[in-house]
């Protein structure tokens, strides 16, 4: 039997797992440590080093599929045959999620004709460049710009921007649970699951080495954005709340943030729509310069002649 030694990420693993993301070029928004452990325990992942690759795997009853492989390319296409050798002695179909057409172009050099990918639409990052969501300049812009002065005619001279701190961290924790309440996440599976994740990247926010800025009006948080570095080149943004009651709060915490936190980065990354209507109307008004396909890929079935 194939050895592989899955298991669950602790945050003692954040060194090692980040040891292997950090060399990776792609900008998926889950190929962070605290995506993976943030929304572990809700997609069932653990992981494994399988030939000095990083490997994800996430089950769903019966079913599971693994991550693309993250390290060097002989150790990648190593730690592939271990991964289709075990899924054939558990007797299950060999399957990959999040797969990016980058990384299906070189499994298809690899194994040519012998696997097939579906893209997800609902699962597509809406990848931003940083200097135009700072500057909400533009005619495409233009109804984002007036988002912002119509917040800034009502609460000009009351508002101000921090950033997240140890001094402000339970403020945006108590400002998480009253947003809680009012979006009714007792009710709404996914909803709940996010507003755990949200809490749970606030109490190990030192621990995770995130990022986050406060938007304040009168003093008081009314938003508030936690995010960290992708790659290179890319700041994701994992988690944005804001006050439905305050107008203009999501544009202006969008926009402070990015001021504030990613003008060192190219993009921003901020996530996928997961198929929400009201959500993909809201991403796509900021006019990403590029999304981030991911998909599923499973092997062709084989035809007799």
């Amino acid at each position: 039997m194939v050895e592989t030694e899955f298991r669950k990420a602790e945050l003692k693993d954040r060194e090692l797992i980040s040891g292997y993301l950090k060399h990776h070029t792609g900008r998926s928004c889950e190929k962070t440590f605290a995506n993976i452990y943030l929304w572990a325990r809700f997609y069932h992942v653990d992981f494994a080093v399988i030939e000095d690759a990083l490997v994800f795997r996430s089950r769903d009853g019966e079913r599971q599929a693994f991550t693309f492989p993250v390290g060097k390319e002989r150790s990648v296409r190593k730690a592939l045959e271990v991964l289709m050798r075990y899924s054939e002695e558990c007797g299950k179909p060999f399957s990959m999620y999040c797969v990016t057409p980058g990384e299906f172009e070189l499994l298809d050099q690899w194994y040519p004709d012998r696997f097939e990918i579906a893209y997800n639409d609902d699962a597509a990052d809406y990848v931003y460049e940083s200097q135009k969501l700072a500057a909400l300049s533009g005619k495409k812009l233009h109804g984002k710009k007036n988002h912002w002065n119509k917040f800034m005619t009502v609460y000009g001279g009351r508002w101000s921007y921090e950033p997240m701190s140890p001094d402000n961290l339970e403020d945006c924790f108590q400002m998480a649970l009253e947003w809680r309440n009012q979006n009714g996440c007792e009710e709404d599976e996914e909803k709940n699951a996010e507003i755990c994740v949200t809490l749970n990247s606030l109490r190990l926010f030192r621990e995770l080495k995130l990022t986050g800025g406060i938007l304040k009006v009168d003093g008081k948080i009314v938003a508030f954005t936690i995010g960290e570095p992708l790659c290179e080149d890319t700041f994701v943004v994992h988690i944005e709340k804001a006050f439905a009651d305050i107008p203009g709060a999501y544009t202006v915490i969008n926009q402070q943030f990015v001021e504030h936190e990613c003008m060192n980065y190219k993009y921003v990354n901020r996530e996928e729509d997961t198929g929400a209507e009201g959500l993909r109307r809201a991403k796509r008004s900021y006019h990403p310069v590029f999304m981030v396909e991911k998909g599923i890929v499973t092997e062709k079935i084989k035809r007799q002649e």
